[in-house]
């Protein structure tokens, strides 16, 4: 179900500089006009939706495996002046960067 961002309206219907609360609610059910015997509105928000470029999808993409199947090579440092190969085939399966 959907959580809700609640904003409190003061006597003229205008929004309040008190903290918004949230609420889980049906779709289907009607928005809030009053709680704790006080006007309310709903707050417009953009979904949070994973999607093409969501950090989830971006990590997945940027994945060892992704990255090798791709013919990408990926190197991580492993201390200092050292860096090992995590991901492809290609180039030497470490670096020394003390040379």
């Amino acid at each position: 179900m959907p959580i809700y961002v609640y904003q409190y309206l003061d006597d003229k219907g205008q929004p309040t500089d008190e903290p918004t609360f949230e609420l889980v609610q049906q779709m289907s059910e009607d928005a809030l006009t009053e709680h704790e015997g006080r006007p309310v509105q709903r707050v417009i928000q953009a979904p949070n939706i994973a999607g093409k470029w969501s950090d989830l999808k971006g990590k997945s993409q940027l994945s060892n495996e992704n990255l090798s199947r791709l013919g990408f090579t990926k190197y991580e440092k492993r201390g200092d002046g050292y860096m090992e190969r995590t991901a492809g085939k290609e180039g030497p399966k470490s670096i020394s960067l003390d040379d």
